[in-house]
């Protein structure tokens, strides 16, 4: 897991061939106004634009989740925004079974720690990260990128 600002996310360009092309979106259109829903900005780029209100950490621990073929980068618009987080090397409790077609697998298992994104702070969130989000209070507003791998 990698958390940082947005001015820094030329640090992390090496780590993956559309890291780039994920920040460059970002940085060439206005997150803060983009409608909620999913779009394909690339090939293996997937944006999904989430607003909701936020959730408590019991209510959003029962999404915690990782995934085996995408990478999520989540950029905070509006937030502050908390996430829980775990290796998944520790999680023993499977919450169902893997869903290929979602390209996610669910726990039960508590998170090691909760740690808070402000707006325009990210996220870089690996297969090995187990994670859920959107927890706080009042509205909030996210992107999503999927970088498939």
């Amino acid at each position: 897991m990698i958390l940082d600002s947005l001015q820094n996310a030329a640090k992390y360009y090496g780590l993956h061939p559309n890291f780039k092309k994920a920040f460059d979106y970002v940085s060439n259109n206005d997150i803060a106004n983009l409608a909620e829903g999913a779009f394909e900005i690339g090939e293996g780029l997937k944006l999904i634009v989430i607003v909701g209100e936020g959730n408590t950490k019991e209510e959003a621990v029962k999404g915690f989740e990782c995934h085996d073929k995408n990478i999520d980068i989540q950029i905070s618009i509006k937030g502050p925004e908390t996430f829980a987080w775990k290796p998944r090397e520790k999680c023993v409790n499977p919450n169902g079974e893997y869903s290929d077609e979602r390209d996610v697998r669910f726990f039960h298992d508590a998170p090691d720690t909760f740690f808070q994104l402000q707006e325009k702070q990210f996220a870089i969130l690996f297969p090995e990260d187990v994670h859920t989000a959107m927890i706080g209070e009042g509205l909030l507003k996210k992107i999503v990128i999927k970088v498939k791998i």
